[in-house]
């Protein structure tokens, strides 16, 4: 497995944030029981970085949590059944681990959303990991059913880790 991991925010966040981010994104990949060894890289950015990024590449004009960018199409998610017909274009030829895709995550907001929720910075982390892992495997959450169905994986991904509110 290879996790990047690019920190360029200048505040910090004061927590083992590599190890939260590797143990979720673990979690989440045996929880949708993927068979390959994958590869996601992982920005933490601030609320000025996520900004440009999501008026870049979304045409939204303001700060966000986390942005994913999904590389692997899906008809169903986390149905991993087709990516190897399709292997020059999801898996990386050096390492032949499967591209998940990329997860933009703003320190700014991980602050700011774990006071206005009460819970930690570690909660506020893993769910956000949790959630962009869920798009990175084609689940979305734009009909109420989809959103019920994310909130839950992420709710139990979370609970099996001890990462609760």
């Amino acid at each position: 497995m290879t996790f990047q991991i690019d920190y360029e925010a200048q505040k910090k966040l004061e927590l083992p944030y590599e190890e939260i981010v590797t143990t979720v994104i673990e979690a989440c990949l045996d929880y949708e029981k993927c068979p390959y060894e994958v590869e996601v890289n992982v920005i933490f950015t601030d609320n000025e970085g996520i900004h440009q990024i999501n008026k870049e590449y979304r045409n939204i004009d303001a700060p966000t949590d986390v942005l994913s960018f999904p590389l692997v199409d899906y008809e169903t998610p986390a149905d991993f059944s087709h990516v190897e017909d399709m292997a020059e274009d999801y898996f990386n030829p050096e390492t032949g681990e499967l591209m998940l895709g990329d997860i933009i995550l703003s320190v700014d907001k991980i602050i700011e959303q774990a006071n206005a929720y009460g819970h930690s910075e570690k909660r506020e982390l893993g769910f956000l990991v949790a959630h962009s892992m869920l798009h990175l495997m084609g689940y979305d959450h734009m009909e109420d059913d989809e959103r019920k169905v994310m909130e839950e994986k992420q709710s139990c991904i979370l609970e099996q880790l001890g990462i609760t509110r």
